[in-house]
């Protein structure tokens, strides 16, 4: 299983599975981060937390934590 917290600066993965429950995996999905969508990782900030990415158009950041709960196929 791979997160998006493992995908590299310029590359781009597609959203498996959400992990979580409640609303912390209603808020990553209101974010646009559902099944299916495509995720390119803009930049990492220097101690990993937070991560840009790219998603539907527009740019989010989210916490390592965070990034860990999304299951990404390259």
């Amino acid at each position: 299983m791979k997160t998006l917290r493992q995908v590299k600066i310029g590359e781009s993965a597609k959203v498996v599975r959400l992990h979580g429950e409640g609303a912390v995996k209603r808020r990553i999905m209101d974010m646009g981060l559902t099944k299916g969508a495509e995720v390119y990782v803009r930049k990492v900030a220097p101690l990993g937390d937070p991560i840009e990415v790219t998603v539907r158009g527009y740019e989010l950041s989210l916490r390592k934590a965070d990034a860990e709960m999304i299951e990404v196929a390259e």
